[in-house]
């Protein structure tokens, strides 16, 4: 990493009035490839193309210009601010986005193949690192799945260049539908109405004109009833034919086509939940056109070039082998490995340390560990020529065995003073026989490469310092195979994997394990079908209805081994059971539970998401949990994306059934896409996953040309808003004695720089990363500000490109990790999503969220909203007494809404009221004060800010400040109850709603903890162990009956009326703070 630099607003950000204008020109040092030196200064603004005119102006008055060549056969090179160095290919670029870390260019000898080179070079810009660091990693595994993702993301925009307009329609912009059209929700209101108000907006035009039409209608039929009224008014004489118009979502680039009714489209739907006209716009479709051949030229730019160059070399046909190869299973001896030496071990002379390996296939460890001897201090901790023998045959390795290693220094139960390793304190210890072990470090590896082959050889494995919360006897299984990329002090451990064969050991292909599973059914006696019995079918049935967390005994694996085809019949989606349940350690047992899977029927995706944990490793198994997941529809996978990416963790190698998968969605379904494309890039600075998530997102670039230059937009974007942001930050803290000053120097610091054409020109015209549909023009400079909060947050409104009138609040975020964030927000889209496929639509606010690097990320601003502190502030004059004021919120809603709408808005409030409490109770969301729950003006209550989920309340003095199980004051009653007292009809159907979404939920409670624990590994700060999810299991009550569970929820309904007065302090005592700090 480079040295952080003294002064963050450098030359290339804008510089604030405090530290005056940001220069116009900067003086630059020019390399030439004739060793001339060259400095001069240049427009700071100026692009790449122009400082090049520039520089061959000024060469021409130095020594060895004639020797320089044509212009364009050179580039610049530069090192950037990660200290990487980048070749400049993309000569559009200017200077200040640049931002090289010292304002030195080097010129070089610009190689053939422009083209592609313009390409890897925008790759590399956009996806965070640079493609030649992939190109000097000397890793064949690496250098074969590029090659094989390169020819398969050319052979994909080939396809893609031949395309119909309307499946490029369909591909970018498919139609976003609700599951059934004419679905009644009970939401407290009527069903959906047979008539429908609509604004029809004409494009090119200022006109608009309202219709009513039937909810059934199809969209071609309302374009011909709005061309018809068009031209009864404009130009009767012009044909207009309907098939030459779109219709298009006013706000965003959604359009609704297709012969769904108009009721089934999502846009529509939600129009009428609120009781708002839709408004759309009726779009000639050679507008439209226009965009789909601007997208195939971008791809024939560079798909044309390369057909003129001679193919890439396809892979080589698989021959017989030259070699003669062994078959593992056919190699008795025990496993070994050596440890050849250690170095770097970062433990006290004092102590003694040792090495601790074990062989694990998902979280089973196949055989007791193996210990190697002590070595001392005196030694340097060599560690030198253990020989760590396994009791498990080499036959029995299965196919995704790891090899997982643990350092750890032993000590003598002495004063923790005189032993300076930073790990006591922080990480589990084991204490034996009088003497401590203190973990050191750790690092996995497989035992067979990514081509089945067992390895041989030395390796040299450079460890991770880390440790999780939960540790295997002190090893990590579920932790990454990859080494430590940043090996400088890193712990490095050589080892050697034996030969035990002349010729190669490999793993048998599908085929050959198959035809064993067959040789043994053949020479079994008995049949298949297990013990039978009444008995042991209802034992059978009480197992396989447990939740995910439950553990099975012994007893019960050998029963589900033995029923295994009643499994199969009559559960099959106890299939993750099953598999816990299989000796992944006798490879007999493997070869007949890989035949059972061929029969086994297809699980629902839902059921198959489980299927994608660490417990379930197997090559094969996690081939048919994704086979399941190709029925999900495109709105389904968006729906869980994120922990599809994050499953991606435990793929031990890079070529897998679950990254082509995600890549082929991803280059079908431009949506898809743009959100893969953040999952992964917000996580490319993460050591373990940095090289598998690049490659992956290259290679999604590569597949999907056209979506480049949108996403190159977006990072330009982000990168901006976070030096604006790192100026304010450090504005505020050179005025910390003037905080009335500062607020006014930084606050006309930020506007001065959004303004600056560098800043306004990178933040326009780009496409939302909340939401790739929305167009944002430019920004609305003078309602811009930023909060004040730590971090500083900008508050950023943009202008909407597609509707004027309209704007759009962003929140940009540096300095917190929004993936929590992130996650419960998704948690709480399935939720509005589960129940209302229930009937059940209970108003929730399931905001943008979206994490877009280190730190970094976005939020959507709710338009029309208010948070509770400041509805009550603003009610009393006194922030003491603004808590208790129970009438503040009802007339709130009163001033923005009256007669029918002011019923419709105390509804929204009751369904939304009743929706956040289940989900706040369940998820176990806490910090819940005033200021971040809020309400909008028609209603809707929602929350904000979830950073302690799962029952990670706050607490102070060691006392929980949270004593309610869920915020429900008697405020909240008072607008349910519409000011009315005592309990009501009203308060009696806000508590049916809570109980009805509650056992909704239940239902779906294993989901809930799959989803949970596919994220084990993102390293949320309170996601970091299966005790975690334990929560989810204690607030579903899983394991008890619906009546037991609804008494549980009874209970905890009746505790938080009567707690609730513990909020109202809790809240009182935060409007008091926040009145004192302001």
């Amino acid at each position: 990493m480079p040295p952080a630099m003294t002064d963050l607003v450098d030359i290339w950000g804008a510089h604030s009035p405090l530290d005056g204008q940001a220069p116009v020109h900067v003086t630059m040092d020019f390399l030439l490839p004739t060793g001339i030196y060259i400095q001069m200064e240049v427009p700071r603004e100026a692009t790449i193309q122009h400082i090049k005119l520039l520089l061959w102006k000024q060469a021409k008055s130095y020594p060895l210009s004639s020797f320089l060549g044509e212009m364009e056969s050179h580039m610049f090179e530069c090192v950037n601010q990660a200290a990487v160095h980048e070749e400049l290919e993309d000569e559009t670029r200017r200077l200040c986005d640049v931002r090289p870390f010292l304002p030195v260019f080097r010129l070089v000898t610009r190689n053939c193949g422009r083209a592609e080179r313009l390409l890897d070079s925008k790759i590399g810009v956009i996806i965070g690192k640079g493609l030649h660091e992939l190109d000097g990693i000397n890793d064949q595994e690496v250098k074969d799945f590029r090659s094989k993702m390169q020819r398969l993301s050319e052979e994909r925009m080939q396809r893609v260049q031949m395309m119909s307009f309307s499946e490029w329609l369909q591909a970018c912009f498919s139609p976003q539908l609700e599951p059934a059209a004419g679905t009644a929700i009970t939401d407290g209101a009527n069903d959906w109405p047979a008539d429908l108000k609509v604004i029809i907006h004409f494009d090119q035009s200022q006109d608009s004109t309202s219709l009513k039409v039937l909810s059934s209608c199809s969209p071609f039929v309302l374009i011909e009833i709005a061309l018809r009224k068009w031209q009864t008014t404009h130009a009767p004489e012009e044909e207009t034919k309907k098939d030459q118009y779109i219709l298009r979502v006013s706000q965003c680039l959604e359009f609704l086509y297709g012969d769904h009714p108009l009721i089934q489209y999502k846009y529509i739907r939600s129009c009428l939940q609120t009781k708002e006209s839709p408004h759309l716009t009726l779009v000639h479709i050679n507008t439209v056109k226009a965009m789909f051949d601007k997208e195939s030229s971008a791809i024939g730019a560079v798909v044309s070039r390369k057909s003129s160059n001679p193919p890439l070399p396809l892979p080589p046909k698989k021959r017989a082998p030259t070699q003669v190869q062994t078959c593992v299973w056919d190699v008795s001896s025990p496993f070994k490995v050596v440890l050849v030496k250690g170095s770097t071990v970062n433990a006290d002379e004092n102590a003694k340390v040792q090495v601790r390996a074990g062989l694990f296939h998902g979280t089973e460890l196949l055989c007791k560990p193996a210990v190697s001897n002590e070595s001392s201090g005196r030694s340097n901790h060599s560690l030198e020529n253990n020989t760590l023998e396994f009791e498990i045959s080499v036959c029995d390795l299965p196919r995704m065995t790891r090899l997982c290693f643990a350092i750890y220094a032993i000590m003598e139960k002495v004063k923790k003073k005189s032993y300076k390793n930073p790990h006591i304190n922080k990480y589990q210890t084991i204490r034996k026989a009088g003497k401590v072990h203190y973990p050191i470090a750790w690092v996995n590896t497989m035992v067979f490469d990514y081509k089945g082959q067992l390895k041989t050889g030395d390796m040299i494995l450079h460890c991770w310092s880390s440790f999780p919360d939960e540790l295997e006897e002190m090893l990590n299984p579920i932790g990454t195979v990859r080494t430590n990329p940043y090996p400088e002090n890193a712990t490095a451990l050589h080892i050697h994997f034996p030969e035990y064969s002349s010729h190669p050991i490999i793993f048998p292909p599908f085929d050959k394990i198959l035809e064993k599973a067959a040789e043994i059914a053949g020479s079994s006696d008995s049949t298949p079908i297990g013990r039978g019995g009444k008995k042991f079918h209802i034992e059978l049935k009480e197992i396989m209805e447990r939740d995910p967390l439950s553990q099975l005994c012994e007893n019960e694996k050998d029963l589900i081994w033995t029923l295994r085809y009643d499994c199969r019949e009559n559960f099959p989606q106890s299939l993750p059971k099953l598999l816990l349940s299989v000796k992944w350690s006798k490879h007999e047992d493997m070869a007949q539970l890989q035949a059972l899977l061929q029969i086994w029927p297809k699980l629902s995706p839902r059921d198959a998401l489980e299927l994608l944990d660490f417990n379930y490793p197997d090559q094969y198994v996690r081939e048919y949990a994704v086979s399941c997941l190709r029925d999900m529809s495109d709105e389904e996978l968006l729906q869980y994306l994120l922990q599809l990416v994050q499953v991606l963790r435990y793929e031990p190698y890079y070529d897998c059934a679950l990254t082509h998968f995600l890549l082929e969605r991803a280059q079908r379904n431009r949506k898809i896409g743009h959100f893969l494309f953040w999952h992964l890039r917000s996580e490319i600075h993460m050591p373990a996953v940095s090289i598998q998530f690049a490659l992956i997102l290259e290679a999604y670039c590569r597949g999907s040309i056209p979506h480049i230059e949108v996403l190159k937009k977006q990072v330009e974007a982000l990168s901006k808003l976070k030096s604006v942001n790192e100026l304010i930050k450090l504005g505020t803290i050179k005025n910390t004695r003037s905080k009335t000053k500062e607020a006014m120097l930084t606050k006309e610091a930020m506007i001065t720089c959004l303004k600056q054409s560098g800043y306004s020109e990178a933040l326009s015209d780009l496409h939302s990363p909340l939401n790739p549909n929305v167009l944002l023009s430019d920004i609305n400079v003078e309602k811009c500000r930023y909060m004040d909060s730590k971090m500083k947050p900008l508050w950023i409104v943009y202008n909407n490109k597609l509707m004027s009138s309209d704007t759009l609040g962003i929140i940009f975020k540096n300095g917190d990790d929004l993936r929590q964030d992130m996650l419960t927000l998704q948690i709480l889209r399935l939720m509005d999503l589960l129940w209302k496929e229930a009937n059940l639509d209970l108003r929730v606010v399931p905001y943008g969220c979206l994490a877009t690097g280190d730190r970094a990320g976005l939020i959507e601003v709710v338009s029309s909203a208010d948070t509770i502190a400041n509805i009550q502030l603003t009610s009393s004059n006194v922030a003491a007494a603004a808590a208790f004021n129970k009438d503040a919120l009802l007339n709130w809603l009163k001033e923005r809404n009256s007669g029918d709408a002011l019923d419709r808005a105390i509804e929204e409030f009751t369904l939304s009221c009743a929706g956040y409490c289940v989900a706040t109770y369940v998820l176990g969301i806490g910090d819940r004060h005033s200021d971040n729950i809020m309400v909008r003006s028609t209603g809707q209550l929602f929350h904000i800010d979830f950073g302690h989920i799962l029952g990670n309340f706050k607490s102070k003095f060691g006392i929980k400040r949270e004593r309610v199980p869920f915020i429900l004051t008697h405020d909240f009653i008072h607008v349910i109850q519409q000011g009315k007292t005592g309990y009501t009809e009203k308060f009696g159907s806000f508590r049916q709603y809570c109980e009805e979404a509650y056992l909704v939920l239940r239902k779906n409670g294993n989901l809930f903890i799959t989803l949970f624990a596919l994220m084990l590994t993102a390293g949320l700060p309170e996601l970091t162990s299966v005790k975690d999810i334990q929560y989810l299991k204690d607030s579903l009550a899983l394991g008890k009956s619906d009546e037991e569970a609804l008494k549980q929820f009874r209970q905890k309904f009746d505790e938080a009326l009567r707690e609730s007065w513990t909020t109202k302090v809790n809240w009182m005592a935060h409007n008091v703070a926040k009145d004192n700090r302001s």
